[in-house]
């Protein structure tokens, strides 16, 4: 079941018979980069036709009901990060869009202790001044940069990448700016900035804090999404992309979407039709038609063909390349720099049902500490170790894991008195030794709940369902290569110029007429909206 909608119209059916007529776009994806690509490219008066291959529209971003009355949102599970220019020109809150606020991260800590991140900015001083007072004194100063830093990337998350080998007036002009941007941030900010896109997260968080399990929590924000540990060089501009999260103007404001991920989604998908876009679902693409170096048009797997001027694909890079084109379309070189461009999905979730709340043994009880973020990363060398078993092919028998619990800021996710709990994991590798049997799903999940026992007791007798999901099993229902949540890694070779190859990172393609619009492109991952703007934006300016 997906998250509450405005929609008043019913999604086409794949079986529905291909129109005779030919579109101006057609968008392939109705993941949460697709939809944004469909409403921008409407709202611009062009005819549109979004093809989602899954009954519902949200990609990763999705609400379902997997147990009777539970419902959850079974992979991506917060917002932040998607832009506030979109939710404005979509006009996303009149289409059923409500974000609750998540503000608190609490880590229990394995001696019984934990350390508190809340809402109100005195309270987190205080706890950071019971652990270190020299912490407490660096956090105002040490918050301050990552605000600074996150406004001086955040120009960039609104940049067509220019391809800096090019020498057309375009690309030059882009390369001006963008040069421009970097030289007013000053010597002491462009230093912080180079430290952010090239330091590991542990080392960079060094320089600012003793407190262990402070610098743990933090550094988890920078391994999301990778197949790197805390002290891999790059996972300190992670941390800061993660840091980017934006809510009401407020830079580091997580949030919870009112009937889950699949509420942003639908609420995309409620403006694009209202922009006059078309969606239908159960409508898999088998490939993008061709004519010569142009895209004509695409072909369902039912043999339908669809005639349009421009097809965008949402699509991750492997899948909008190699798989619906035929190799004849793609000079070599690219094909081959698509093929290199990493995935390295290592991240699961487990979705619990539950009787009654936890009951965390650092802080016992109900209290504001369940209405936010539970943090499992102890220690760094926790977080550390739990990569180390992901190295060697294995799932983390200690992971880092990431937990909340949205029926308790929005109670319509769980029948009464009963609750829902989200646990992201890491790590968890797509390229498992011996692969995801079903006896490794469970194993995974064991361990998960295990780990969690142990700062939770009664977590295992308060189960009534449970759901495990690897990145195997991501990649099967959503198409995600590799089962990777940001269509492949946000590492330093592959952002900006190169996500996701040298010269083709301004969503367009080889192949003319042909885009790309999904998170494998600049900005990157999360529920962000960018990417899909960015490229309708560029289709629009170039059509």
């Amino acid at each position: 079941m997906t998250g509450p909608s405005r929609n008043r119209h019913p999604e086409r059916s794949g079986t529905h018979p291909a129109r005779s007529e030919g579109y101006d776009a057609i968008v392939i994806g109705g993941g949460h980069n697709g939809l944004v690509n469909a409403a921008y490219l409407a709202r611009s008066g062009r005819r549109v036709l979004v093809l989602e291959a899954r009954d519902r529209v949200g990609g990763a971003a999705v609400t379902e009901e997997v147990f009777p009355g539970f419902k959850f949102s079974v992979y991506s599970y917060v917002v932040s990060l998607l832009r506030p220019e979109i939710i404005r020109d979509l006009d996303l809150p009149s289409h059923g869009l409500h974000v609750l606020p998540l503000e608190s991260t609490v880590t229990p800590m394995l001696n019984g202790d934990y350390l508190g991140q809340w809402g109100d900015h005195d309270q987190t001083r205080r706890e950071l001044y019971r652990h270190s007072p020299r912490d407490a004194d660096a956090y105002d100063e040490y918050g301050r940069l990552m605000y600074h830093m996150a406004h001086a990337v955040k120009p960039i998350l609104s940049m067509v990448p220019p391809d800096p080998t090019s020498l057309s007036p375009r690309d030059l002009l882009g390369l001006l700016r963008f040069g421009k941007h970097m030289r007013g941030l000053g010597a002491g900010k462009f230093t912080a900035l180079h430290k952010l896109m090239t330091m590991s997260a542990s080392d960079f968080l060094d320089e600012w804090f003793e407190t262990d399990v402070l610098k743990a929590t933090k550094s988890a924000s920078g391994i999301i999404g990778t197949f790197l540990g805390p002290r891999s060089p790059g996972t300190a501009y992670v941390l800061l992309h993660h840091y980017m999260g934006e809510l009401d103007g407020v830079f580091r404001a997580w949030g919870f979407a009112k009937g889950g991920t699949g509420s942003i989604s639908e609420s995309i998908a409620s403006a694009a039709r209202g922009f006059g876009a078309e969606i239908r679902t159960n409508a898999p693409v088998a490939r993008v038609r061709t004519n010569g170096d142009r895209a004509t048009g695409v072909v369902l797997e039912n043999g339908d063909e669809i005639s349009a001027r421009v097809v965008v694909s949402g699509l991750d890079p492997r899948r909008t390349f190699l798989q619906l084109l035929e190799p004849k379309d793609l000079p070599a070189d690219f094909a081959e720099t698509i093929r290199r461009f990493k995935f390295r999905g290592s991240s699961g979730k487990v979705n619990l049902a539950l009787s009654e709340l936890p009951n965390f043994t650092c802080l016992p009880g109900t209290g504001a500490h369940l209405r936010g973020a539970m943090s499992i990363s102890p220690s760094m060398d926790y977080v550390e170790h739990a990569y180390d078993d992901a190295k060697y092919g294995e799932f983390s028998r200690r992971p880092y894991m990431d937990i909340v619990i949205p029926s308790m800021i929005d109670p319509g996710m769980a029948p009464p008195g009963k609750h829902v709990m989200s646990i992201f994991v890491q790590y968890a590798p797509y390229a498992i030794n011996g692969g995801w049997t079903d006896a490794k799903r469970e194993a995974f999940g064991d361990t998960v709940i295990d780990t969690l026992a142990q700062f939770a007791p009664n977590i295992k007798s308060a189960i009534l369902h449970r759901q495990v999901i690897t990145p195997a099993d991501i990649e099967r229902v959503t198409g995600l290569s590799e089962g990777n949540i940001f269509q492949g890694e946000l590492s330093l070779q592959q952002l900006f110029f190169f996500r996701p190859a040298h010269a083709w990172a301004r969503y367009r393609t080889p192949v003319r007429g042909y885009y790309q619009c999904g998170s494998g492109t600049h900005p990157g991952g999360g529920i962000m909206g960018a990417n899909g703007r960015l490229a309708a934006l560029e289709i629009l300016g170039g059509a």
